[in-house]
């Protein structure tokens, strides 16, 4: 562009002096004078100023030239100035988050299968997740999360919560699945145990039973009786034991929920199993086996040898986004005052930025950026002003000729 508009100058200069020998031919070559004469004056004239902006022109220090070197400090903040009252300020970052729908704008985009399919998205989120939980020190996240679950469970009422929990239970009839397990599991324990009834019923046998052999009948009977008590209380869904049981439970509820002293014994309880270092070395084994168990099958989705969990995950996630009015408003809202905060906080740490980035370019740098950016408009300045300025030449040429 800068050689065209070049270009017209040196075709007007050409002109202005080619019609200039034809003057006195035919007034026709006047008008074409004018116009040549006017269009390389105006067109110098564009050239001249555009120049001026980032250097001096022909290399001479004229005043008032140069004006973006020169001045690329204040430019600096000036740039500076206008991000921060027009962009960063919280009630223009409010106002123009509170007109997106940024939650319903992700989710449409999301839920299109074209998006969940296409690998470098679902490729993008698996790296980004894996190096976030490869980055998490394991032995300093434990701790972390081992003390944030000490801490919010030490403020937690477990007896309370564990009696309504129970209640609930009772209310609904769900723990009787519950006394059947129990019921089966005391039969497998009285199995496993036999021989060790048989002993106490040995042991606590008197002599004469023992001479009489009366003692291993004895311990058959109470082996019998037991197993047929356990049976007759799994089949009867009323039997007396079955009751007591339940009756059990409910005052077990009613005491979680009520009884000071049960409450004490369940909080001491619950303090010292917290405080068992066991406690502590299971949660760090747990998140140790979740954590590569997470990496593992990010990476098999990521690169297609296990199933897409991270592009099913992103089309229901986008799917929530896009038909959940209720998420979107609660995703907008945070989003907003994310915003807010960000602007607030560190609106003038951003502007101190950009005024000290640009502050440090050079006036080499600082020309040669503007100028790509609008270098070809200000060229299109030169062409416009060498056609209107031939224009303005033919107009005073007329008005000359006919008017004056």
């Amino acid at each position: 562009m800068r050689r065209t508009a070049t270009g017209l100058i040196v075709l007007m200069a050409a002109l202005f002096l080619w019609s200039g020998r034809y003057l006195g031919e035919h007034p026709g070559w006047g008008y074409l004078h004018a116009f040549a004469e006017a269009a390389m004056v105006g067109g110098l004239a564009d050239w001249f100023a555009v120049t001026a902006l980032f250097r001096h022109p022909l290399g001479l220090p004229i005043p008032h030239t140069a004006i973006i070197p020169e001045n690329k400090d204040r430019i600096a903040d000036t740039m500076a100035g206008f991000l921060r009252d027009n962009f960063l300020t919280p009630a223009v970052v409010g106002r123009r988050m509170g007109s997106m729908n940024l939650a319903g704008a992700i989710g449409s985009y999301l839920a299109d299968p074209k998006a969940t399919k296409d690998s470098r998205i679902q490729a993008g989120a698996g790296e980004l997740a894996v190096e976030v939980l490869e980055s998490l020190d394991p032995d300093r996240l434990g701790t972390q999360v081992r003390s944030g679950i000490k801490t919010q469970l030490g403020k937690l009422e477990v007896a309370p919560l564990l009696g309504g929990m129970l209640e609930a239970m009772i209310a609904d009839g769900r723990h009787k699945p519950l006394i059947d397990k129990i019921i089966r599991w005391a039969g497998l324990v009285l199995e496993d145990n036999e021989a060790m009834v048989r002993e106490m019923v040995h042991r606590r046998a008197n002599a004469v039973l023992r001479f009489t052999g009366l003692d291993e009948r004895l311990a058959n009977s109470v082996i019998d009786g037991l197993y047929k008590l356990l049976a007759e209380v799994l089949v009867d869904p009323e039997h007396p034991l079955r009751n007591k049981i339940e009756e059990g439970l409910e005052d077990l509820a009613r005491g979680l929920r009520d009884d000071p002293v049960m409450q004490e014994r369940v909080e001491r309880l619950k303090n010292e199993l917290l405080d068992n270092p066991a406690i502590g070395d299971w949660w760090q084994g747990v998140w140790e086996r979740l954590r590569a168990g997470l990496i593992k099958s990010i990476r098999n989705s990521s690169d297609g040898t296990g199933p897409s969990y991270i592009g099913e995950t992103l089309a229901e996630l986008g799917a929530a986004l896009r038909d959940d009015q209720r998420l979107q408003r609660q995703v907008n809202r945070f989003t907003r005052r994310t915003a807010v905060g960000v602007a607030t906080r560190y609106g003038d740490q951003i502007v101190q930025l950009v005024s000290e980035t640009v502050r440090r370019w050079d006036a080499v740098t600082i020309t040669d950026r503007v100028e790509s950016a609008v270098g070809r408009d200000l060229q299109f300045i030169r062409i416009n002003g060498t056609l209107v300025g031939g224009l303005v030449g033919l107009t005073i040429h007329a008005l000359d000729v006919y008017v004056l």
